[in-house]
């Protein structure tokens, strides 16, 4: 069922005071391709879905936060000026938020708050990210005497995972929940933050997910060491090309030169991620031809690269996809940071039935329980909704 307004509100009333304050939004998203180059300085494609945080917010008058769970039906105080914050990582994203807009100089105060969210946990649909988003977005509206631009609400939630949940991620997730625009999927380029919107309309075509079930976690060693891979492969170019910052800047070929200086892992996941650099931007031509299949093919080779050569899959999403194929699907592929999650799938509209029907099946038989169906509608980013 929809997440709405109305079921944030009833409980923001019976667990404060009994009067309402400001209402906030963030989505999650979707990536049609470009997964792990955020952080390698590359380009990738998302778009906002209409699944999200609401969020209930009203000053209180203290140095507090008053903030309740409403998913999890749980609840915590701490004050601003508290640098440890609270343990349970739901209010630690609260709490990083507030401390990173005091550090850019916002006069945040204390605040009662409720907040839920409809974005499939561990579905690789960034959730913390529109966590993140909605506060940022609302602690600007009701605090900031000079309004921060939309980039840097993002990079507060960056910054939050970085520093208060451990998580070295890049700018992706966080941009997408506060540029979201209903209707359109956006090329980023992570390093100089320039991005273009693509109308997102695929005639004959539906966009639908398939949750594993299986539950990733970003903030885990496997992430950070993938991260460690790709950096070891820069320095190693650096040496050579000086001016190589990121694997944004390599080719191929110089991973060929180098190959020698590092270890057979770190060049494995450093192709996959050269490979993704190309295969976003050969997406982008085909959606301005209005080529679906072309950008299913590359959808099919990136789940390759991200099973066999960054190793971020597992064999139920490596299924998922095999039953993709077999059906006909124009695309499909891992979406997110892997380990579990979604499959992302292009599947024309005469196929869609079977396909679902089908991959229901086959994967209970497998593994013993349904994959999750997402339909995906792109949606709007961080907004005030009242």
């Amino acid at each position: 069922m929809k997440l709405t307004v109305d079921d944030v509100r009833s409980r923001f009333v019976e667990h404060f005071d009994g009067t309402t304050g400001s209402v906030y939004a963030s989505p999650g998203r979707i990536n049609l391709i470009g997964e792990h180059t955020d952080y390698n300085g590359g380009f990738v494609f998302p778009g906002a879905v209409t699944q999200g945080v609401i969020a209930e917010i009203k000053p209180n008058g203290t140095r507090k936060v008053r903030a309740y769970s409403i998913d999890l039906k749980d609840y915590v105080e701490f004050s601003l000026d508290d640098e440890k914050g609270p343990s349970a990582t739901h209010f630690r994203f609260i709490f990083g938020v507030c401390r990173e807009m005091m550090k850019l100089g916002v006069p945040v105060e204390g605040f009662n708050t409720a907040f839920a969210g409809d974005v499939p946990l561990g579905a690789g649909m960034s959730s913390s990210a529109a966590l993140e988003s909605t506060y940022a977005f609302a602690l600007n509206d009701l605090f900031a005497d000079n309004k921060i631009d939309k980039f840097t609400l993002a990079k507060v939630g960056q910054a939050t995972e970085h520093n208060y949940i451990g998580c070295n991620c890049g700018i992706m997730d966080q941009f997408a929940s506060v540029f979201g625009k209903a209707g359109s999927l956006m090329r980023l380029d992570c390093r100089s933050l320039e991005f273009k919107y693509f109308p997102f309309d695929p005639k004959g075509y539906k966009l639908v997910l398939l949750n594993s079930q299986v539950k990733h976690d970003l903030a885990s060693s496997a992430y950070n060491d993938r991260r460690k891979s790709c950096e070891n492969v820069v320095a190693a170019m650096k040496k050579h090309w000086p001016n190589v910052d990121s694997l944004r800047d390599a080719t191929y070929d110089m991973l060929d030169e180098v190959r020698p200086e590092v270890s057979e892992e770190d060049a494995l996941r450093a192709k996959y991620v050269i490979g993704e650099k190309y295969r976003v931007l050969e997406v982008c031509v085909a959606l301005e031809e209005g080529d679906y299949e072309e950008v299913g093919k590359k959808m099919y080779e990136t789940h390759y690269g991200l099973s066999k050569e960054y190793e971020v899959s597992c064999p139920e999403l490596d299924f998922l996809n095999d039953v993709a194929h077999s059906c006909g699907v124009t695309g499909s592929r891992i979406m997110g940071g892997g380990f579990g999650g979604c499959t992302i799938n292009l599947v024309s509209d005469d196929l869609y039935a079977n396909f679902i029907e089908t991959a229901k099946k086959a994967y209970k038989e497998k593994f013993g329980k349904e994959p999750i169906v997402i339909d995906v509608v792109i949606g709007d980013g961080s907004r005030k909704l009242c």
